[in-house]
């Protein structure tokens, strides 16, 4: 008989969804394992259930009512199946057991899977069953599901907070750094451009020349430290980050930036991008010096071709463009405040800026070569 024929299925489907709605309440993944392993003893009477958990493609065990399964080893084979397959898999005899000497007679591993990325894999034994028929399967696939969502949420929170927490040190950084960089630094250019305005009355000739460029050096100095200052307080003032759709703002971006660059085009389909990410109200600034980028530091006609990655946590928002590409000796230190290519005229803090952005709201960006030889800018973003 099958999960949706039997008689208590209504039942079945309401303890379920109890179990889903109070698996998304839980704090934390160790909550949601504690609870998973509850529904799999009451809802299908089993005494034998491990959790098995999911990080960087690697498995372990961390919880199980088997005793020959130890918190932190490898799990068995059924469960890597499992894993590997992204479907139920199910073993009987000798391929169900955890020891050899065990009354073990089937066992059924589920997935839990949220959008094609298993994130856990549950395991039921049993030593009076030879086969888990539809009747356990569907509904154990369901509550993997419940199990999938819950913990990916609690993932997806502790990401933002870690870096809501690193916004909160790096703001403080960028305070301290600021003050010094206005008030001592700012007062010796001051007394350095008077000197030098008054030395450069008082001499000529080669001595005069030399006056003079010391107070250019200085009045640049200058310059720079109040755009370091207006780049601080736009930091400053960027608000904790919070679900944004990516479409209408990159829209908008493209938009502007082949208005304002005639040699500049821009392949974007609005539909590729239909994605709520977290960021702040910066976020098309973060798109604008990309974009600007590649026409600045490229020659002639450039055409960047946008793309978007997804996966279970993150959205990554891509600019690939046709252009003379990045040095890879310089790519690691690019997006570093104040540097600049060799053949830089700018001042180095565009990419710099857009790193910590996007640091900000928990994501990264990254450069790499494109498909057009080119330069290919990622950003990734937590999905919201």
């Amino acid at each position: 008989m099958s999960f949706e024929n039997q008689t208590d299925f209504a039942r079945q489907v309401a303890d379920l969804n109890k179990y889903g709605q109070a698996l998304n309440r839980c704090e934390s993944v160790e909550e949601v394992v504690s609870m998973t392993l509850e529904a799999m003893s009451l809802l299908f009477e089993a005494a034998d259930n491990t959790f098995v958990e999911v990080r960087n493609d690697d498995l372990q065990v961390v919880h199980s009512t088997n005793p020959a399964l130890s918190v932190g080893e490898a799990p068995t084979s059924v469960a890597r199946r499992a894993y590997e397959s992204r479907t139920t898999e199910v073993a009987s005899g000798a391929d169900a057991r955890v020891a050899a000497d065990t009354e073990t007679t089937a066992a059924l591993a589920v997935p839990a899977t949220i959008v094609d990325e298993v994130t856990a894999v549950l395991v039921m034994r049993s030593t009076s069953r030879s086969e888990f028929d539809d009747a356990v399967v569907r509904p154990m696939e369901i509550l993997a599901s419940h199990a999938a969502t819950a913990i990916s949420n609690i993932r997806s929170r502790e990401r933002l907070e870690r870096a809501r927490q690193d916004l909160e040190t790096k703001k403080e950084m960028i305070e301290l750094y600021d003050r010094l960089l206005r008030h001592d630094l700012g007062n010796d250019l001051q007394v350095i451009t008077g000197f030098s305005e008054v030395l450069a009355d008082k001499t000529d000739g080669e001595t005069a020349a030399y006056a003079d460029r010391i107070n250019e050096a200085a009045h640049s100095s200058a310059d720079l430290i109040q755009r370091v200052g207006n780049l601080v307080s736009t930091l400053e003032e960027e608000e904790e980050p919070e679900p944004r759709d990516v479409a209408p703002i990159l829209e908008r971006t493209v938009s502007e930036a082949e208005t304002g660059y005639d040699e500049l085009t821009v392949e974007f389909d609005k539909a590729a991008f239909e994605e709520t990410v977290y960021a702040g109200d910066l976020l098309g600034s973060v798109f604008t010096n990309i974009l600007t980028n590649a026409v600045v530091h490229n020659d002639g006609e450039i055409t960047v071709r946008t793309s978007v990655e997804t996966s279970v946590d993150d959205v990554v928002v891509c600019f690939a463009d046709n252009g003379a590409g990045i040095d890879p000796s310089i790519r690691d230190e690019l997006f570093e405040m104040g540097e600049k290519g060799p053949d830089s005229s700018g001042s180095g803090f565009g990419l710099g800026f857009v790193r910590a952005l996007t640091e900000s709201y928990g994501g990264d960006v990254t450069v790499t070569e494109s498909d057009a030889g080119g330069a290919e800018f990622r950003v990734r973003l937590q999905r919201a």
